[in-house]
């Protein structure tokens, strides 16, 4: 027959683990899940300003190149870019800084640029942790617009 220690070992390892199976699978799932879901919340985020930057720098080139006047390139760029920004969520969030090459900035093969920028603040982070964790990650994209060489102007 077996002995004590040796008996003991034998009946630990036939000892069945009905349901323990279940509760380590819940909590390590639950502990591998939750930041899996927060890390595509924020790269999701800062994805759509990066594509919401791109198309306002892009777009605000377009309607700052394509306007009648000086006067009007300024309005037409800003609008272009707000629209932008709205259609990824941004809303009043974005900036957009246009600037030219020369004077005047619709000259035939004058070069304006256009820089979109926009801060997002990632998500769920409580306050008391700024000083601690970057609490926003900047994202811009810059465009360069050529004017018409033979524009009418």
């Amino acid at each position: 027959m077996l002995r004590g220690g040796a008996r003991r070992i034998l009946l630990r390892l036939q000892r069945r683990d009905d349901g323990r199976a279940v509760v380590e699978f819940v909590f390590l799932g639950v502990l591998l899940l939750v930041p899996l879901v927060y890390l595509v919340m924020v790269v999701g985020r800062i994805q759509a300003a990066a594509f919401a930057v791109s198309t306002a720098s892009r777009e605000a080139g377009r309607a700052f190149t394509t306007a009648q006047s000086d006067a009007q390139a300024y309005p037409r760029g800003e609008a272009a870019a707000a629209i932008s920004f709205e259609d990824y969520g941004f809303g009043d969030a974005g900036v957009v800084a246009i600037s030219c090459d020369g004077s005047p900035c619709l000259r035939p093969e004058g070069r304006v640029s256009t820089q979109a920028t926009i801060t997002v603040r990632l998500p769920l982070l409580p306050d008391f942790l700024t000083g601690s964790v970057p609490m926003s990650v900047p994202v811009s994209a810059t465009h360069v617009a050529a004017v018409d060489r033979f524009a009418g102007r």
